[in-house]
């Protein structure tokens, strides 16, 4: 019995050993999508539906039956949650408490120290604010893209400037301390003077955080189409500028510019981007929402009734899966991370020597300790060197 009981225990993972491994095959940072919007704006590329008052019910259940099942076949113990969208503030109050009770039921929640939700100010009450807070939510990321009532009619929100700032009160009076203001630039006939006065408006509210994009003509969508018919155009020597403009004002008041599009209060850093943007697994839960876990990423179903259909029937709610290799992971993690002010390890571009020493020469790239980081120079470049590194 003695020499079978050491053959066993010789043959099976020691308490220890599988204390590690469960704790490295962990996943820790989750993305619930949430397709409605209560207007489409003619610019946003991402899976969204307009808001059915009809069909939310059924989703919210979806939602909360893919995560009971994820739970159930993963070792769920999450860091960060993050609902984005479309726009998960377009739910009612009784769906949202629904939601995210659910959520605080199916998870051990003792580690968790980031849960942003995405918000329009036209879906933002006080009601609303406050029962976010209540439930958990610990930061708010609020699409107020422009100050300027007219850009904001050309990109089809459903607010103006002044919706804008009365939604950010109310977000400050229901107690969030963490807010970021998400803005937009390089906007059809958007003219600098405009942007300087958008960034200032946003620094006067003292958010802390702000995250600043400059548009892209994304297919599928209407300005994509407006573009391919000449009525807009993009200029990159203008969106240069509104972008040294954007450094120059944020970084003077006192944000720390931590990814090209992002800038933060210090100890205001989103914990969900930095991990997306450093290679950790996350998982995607809901419909078109993306999932990376080791070497496979997959993508759910970019539909949200036939998502619902799957997920009610005990159905797989994938539809498309990729297995990554070592190069497509390094790829990945030198563009993301040399987006941040981290930079991407030195041995990730071992490979390219020429590459780095003209890039350090021309001035767009340094090295800080095993880091590469891009100069202030490289930062306008961002896209442009990555590339030589893919």
């Amino acid at each position: 019995m003695a020499a079978a009981a050491n053959h066993n225990s010789g043959a099976t993972l020691s308490q220890r050993e599988q204390n590690e491994r469960a704790l490295s095959d962990t996943i820790r940072h989750i993305y619930v999508h949430v397709p409605f919007c209560a207007r489409i704006c003619p610019y946003c590329a991402f899976y969204k539906e307009l808001l059915d008052r009809s069909q939310t019910p059924r989703f919210c259940e979806a939602l909360l039956g893919e995560l009971r099942q994820e739970a159930k076949d993963r070792h769920l113990i999450p860091s960060t949650i993050y609902f984005g969208g479309g726009t998960p503030t377009a739910l009612t109050t009784a769906q949202l408490e629904f939601l995210l009770g659910g959520f605080r039921d199916a998870h051990d929640l003792s580690k968790l120290i980031e849960w942003t939700m995405e918000a329009n100010p036209g879906s933002v009450s006080q009601s609303k604010a406050t029962l976010l807070r209540r439930l958990g939510i610990t930061r708010i990321s609020l699409g107020i893209q422009s100050w300027d009532d007219d850009l904001l009619k050309l990109l089809g929100r459903e607010h103006n400037a002044k919706q804008g700032e009365e939604s950010f009160r109310i977000l400050r009076d229901a107690g969030f301390s963490s807010i970021n203001v998400d803005l937009m630039f390089g906007l059809p006939g958007q003219t600098i003077h405009q942007w300087r006065s958008t960034l200032e408006r946003t620094v006067s509210l003292k958010p802390e955080h702000v995250s600043t994009y400059c548009l892209t003509y994304e297919e599928d969508t209407e300005f994509f189409l407006r573009q391919a018919r000449g009525e807009f155009r993009q200029d990159p020597d203008t969106d240069s500028e509104f972008f040294e403009m954007t450094m120059s004002i944020l970084e003077t008041a006192g944000y720390e510019h931590y990814e090209i599009s992002n800038y933060a209060r210090p100890g205001f850093r989103s914990a969900h981007n930095r991990a997306y943007w450093s290679g950790s697994d996350y998982l995607g839960i809901g419909p078109s929402a993306f999932s990376t876990v080791g070497m496979t990423r997959w993508q759910n179903i970019s539909d949200f009734r036939r998502y619902a259909d799957a997920v009610l029937s005990g159905k797989s709610t994938v539809s498309s899966v990729e297995q990554l290799t070592s190069d497509m992971k390094r790829a990945e993690r030198v563009a993301l991370g040399l987006r941040t002010a981290d930079g991407a390890p030195a041995q990730l571009l071992e490979s390219f020597p020429d590459e780095t020493r003209e890039f350090i020469r021309m001035g767009l790239l340094r090295r800080s300790g095993g880091n590469f980081l891009l100069t202030r120079a490289g930062k306008a470049l961002a896209d442009s060197v990555a590339e030589a590194f893919v």
